[in-house]
């Protein structure tokens, strides 16, 4: 039965001259883009906690948002929360949701009064997925939120509070194994610093290693089948956060034998906090083999912290999407949504409002991207740019089969004068403007 909080069933396909801000303009599911459906490339996921769990709250001031599943304190609300929340994700049609163990359940006070209200809302998930088809793209824990977790989860000094991160951890991943979860996601909110005179870098890097390993280790027990992620993020709440970027997360893979195991779930508003651009990251990760999945959404620019917005930007999404598609898609990852809607967006259609925007916003993006691709001319460009490379020579070069004095030798005998050749970043900056 319905719980009459949202105003339509059900969000239609209305093509580009529709002026229903209920209905998509440039999201048809079903058309083929790149030998698949669009849904299927896009693979869309709503985000718990920035839909139903955020209150309202900035820095300044308290909620906004007067929903009847507020406060997170009951089992009652919690199963209301549920219900509109499968509703919103029919209503747009999306195949996936995400969401955070804080997010489905109240804290009742203890590790095992929690986990037993968790496992009830998890009983209540497996049966609307059931009913209505929609998966879970990936679940994670809140490790960052409660006064327990200010020093740190995995990286915190007391022991007892990374036996409790791992005891939390473990709960989630069973759980989003049981719902049949194609991901599982480590956001590190509070592994870092805020100062290092009590701080000991070592010690944490060695603690926040074992962690990831021994998550490894237990969804090889288990038989998960899923990715395990890390979402990078600079800073915020951290002054200082491990998990910097693309290149600083790997690096700690690398050092904790970890890099086959383990890919990234890169947010757009991430990327701009470590003062990169979102195609930068997507395809550093896709360099390195460690390309997960994304969430997808923007910050203004004017504020310099992660006000975690709806995406707007065609030619920025575009660009996002150009490079996950040149690497080959998503395979278990998709898009998530990890926006949410301002503080005086009060209306139940806002929720959906911001959806339906943001999905046609990657639709656009995502057709423009294969568009360029087909196109052929800016991923041909980049290959001649490169073609000198591909003489027999200078692949043993890179095999290791040439020294540094032979190539020397070589610059000296043949005369060898290199001339700069043109990049033509204005030409191709405005061949993207062709397709966007």
């Amino acid at each position: 039965m319905s719980t009459g909080f949202f105003p339509v069933e059900r969000v239609a396909f209305e093509g580009p001259d529709s002026t229903n801000p209920l209905a998509f303009r440039h999201y048809n599911p079903d058309e083929m883009v790149m030998g698949k459906r669009l849904e299927d490339q896009l693979r869309f996921a709503v985000a718990y906690w920035h839909s139903f769990a955020y209150e309202g709250l900035d820095p300044f001031g308290g909620a906004t948002f007067q929903r009847p599943w507020f406060p997170n304190d009951s089992m009652d609300n919690a199963r209301l929360k549920a219900d509109v929340a499968f509703e919103m994700f029919t209503a747009l049609g999306v195949p996936f949701y995400c969401f955070h163990d804080a997010d489905i359940r109240p804290d009742l006070g203890s590790f095992t009064a929690s986990k037993k209200a968790y496992e009830e809302i998890i009983d209540i998930f497996a049966a609307k997925q059931d009913e209505t088809g929609v998966c879970l793209l990936w679940g994670t824990a809140n490790l960052f939120s409660h006064r327990r977790w200010m020093a740190g989860a995995s990286t915190n000094p007391d022991p007892e509070v990374f036996a409790y991160a791992g005891a939390t951890i473990k709960t989630c991943l069973d759980a989003t194994h049981r719902l049949g979860g194609q991901n599982y996601v480590l956001w590190g909110g509070r592994e870092g610093y805020e100062t290092l005179l009590n701080t000991d870098l070592a010690r944490e890097d060695q603690q926040m290693g074992r962690m990831l390993n021994m998550v490894v280790e237990y969804k090889h027990k288990i038989g998960f089948t899923g990715q395990i992620m890390v979402e990078p993020k600079p800073q915020e709440p951290s002054k200082h956060q491990y998990d910097f970027d693309v290149a600083t997360v790997y690096g700690f893979l690398k050092r904790h034998g970890l890099e086959d195991e383990v890919t990234l779930n890169i947010e757009q508003g991430h990327a701009i906090l470590a003062g990169h651009s979102f195609e930068h990251e997507i395809a550093l990760a896709q360099a390195l083999g460690v390309f997960g999945s994304i969430d997808m959404n923007r910050n203004d620019y004017q504020s310099g912290w992660d006000t975690d917005q709806f995406p707007n930007n065609v030619p920025e999404v575009a660009l996002a999407y150009y490079h996950i598609l040149k690497g080959g898609g998503f395979g278990q990852g998709g898009t998530n949504f990890d926006a949410r809607i301002r503080r005086q967006s009060l209306d139940a259609e806002d929720l959906l409002i911001a959806h339906i925007g943001a999905m046609d916003t990657c639709a656009r993006g995502l057709k423009s991207a294969a568009a360029m691709l087909e196109d052929g001319t800016l991923p041909g460009y980049v290959d001649e740019r490169y073609s000198g490379w591909n003489s027999d020579y200078y692949q043993s070069v890179l095999a290791g089969k040439v020294s540094l004095d032979e190539i020397a030798a070589k610059v000296e005998n043949e005369g060898i004068e290199p001339e700069p050749r043109s990049g033509k970043q204005e030409y191709l900056e405005n061949l993207v403007n062709r397709f966007v």
